[in-house]
């Protein structure tokens, strides 16, 4: 597989593995007790956040009353989770709950962002990230926070990639996010300037989300992303809605859910400046950085 890794079979495996156990009316709790094992794992592998040894798929199968077919498929694609992405070279430096995020983001042939707070990790440039990492990583070692660094400037490279296809990246940023300065207000201008060069790449939309235009539908939402995947597949990854925080990482990828969050962004769209206006706008503020500091 390319750069996406185990990713996706991993995530299918698991959910596959859920679809099994809640046609057998079995908790979660009971496998657990059932294989002797504790709740926390069973959940790791139905939402693909680790490997799955096909040894253990083979007893959940059993657990499950699955039939000798389906337990050999399912076998057959946890041998598919064994491979490791980029990401998983710099160990610590990446959380485990973002190593799943980092192989669908790599994965997806659309990221949808709303970013309520600061420009996207995608989208920052080397300044922006620094003061960010420092800020929200105080304890960690000079070394811990170069590698941070590295994460975020390789993850960058997604959106130039060649081979696959790079993704397309439609951002909506709250207005608040150009307005909430660095310490060094240059370098927040020059974070401006880059982002209006990313906007024009073909394959990225930066939109602003103005003060002005009010509420939204759940403007209580906050920040969040959606991943499309390639549809022309036999079994295509539904769209996943990802958020997370200072102490993990919430995917959705439930029908409803998903309807929802579509909503959601349709709502911020009709609100959102055009494209043009908002790098009108993205102009203006940079202007405002320059003069002030």
């Amino acid at each position: 597989m390319d750069d996406s890794g185990s990713t996706v079979p991993r995530r299918q495996l698991g959910r596959y593995l859920r679809e099994l156990r809640e046609n057998a009316h079995v908790t979660v709790v009971a496998a657990a007790k059932e294989l002797e094992w504790s709740t926390p794992r069973i959940w790791r592998y139905e939402t693909g956040q680790v490997p799955v040894h096909p040894n253990d798929v083979a007893a959940m199968c059993r657990v499950y009353g699955a039939t000798p077919e389906t337990t050999e498929t399912m076998r057959a694609l946890a041998r598919e989770t064994k491979a490791h992405g980029w990401w998983h070279s710099y160990g610590e430096a990446v959380e485990d709950w973002f190593k799943l995020y980092v192989g669908l983001e790599a994965a997806a042939t659309k990221i949808r962002k709303y970013e309520a707070d600061l420009i996207p990790g995608l989208l920052q440039s080397v300044e922006y990230m620094t003061e960010v990492i420092a800020t929200n990583h105080p304890q960690l070692s000079e070394a811990e926070r170069q590698a941070k660094m590295d994460i975020r400037l390789r993850r960058q490279r997604l959106l130039a990639r060649v081979v696959p296809r790079a993704p397309y990246y439609d951002v909506i940023l709250s207005e608040a996010v150009l307005r909430r300065p660095l310490r060094d207000r240059l370098a927040m201008g020059r974070q401006l300037d880059a982002l209006l060069v990313a906007s024009g790449q073909h394959n990225i939309k930066v939109r602003v989300f103005p003060l002005a235009a009010g509420l939204f539908r759940s403007a209580d939402t906050g920040t969040f992303t959606m991943l499309d995947f390639p549809t022309d597949v036999r079994e295509p990854e539904p769209t996943t809605i990802y958020m997370d925080g200072p102490c993990g990482a919430v995917y959705l990828d439930k029908s409803n859910e998903i309807q929802v969050y579509e909503e959601v962004w349709r709502s911020l769209g009709e609100r959102a400046l055009d494209v043009d206006d908002s790098r009108e706008l993205i102009t203006a503020i940079a202007k405002e950085m320059s003069h002030e500091a």
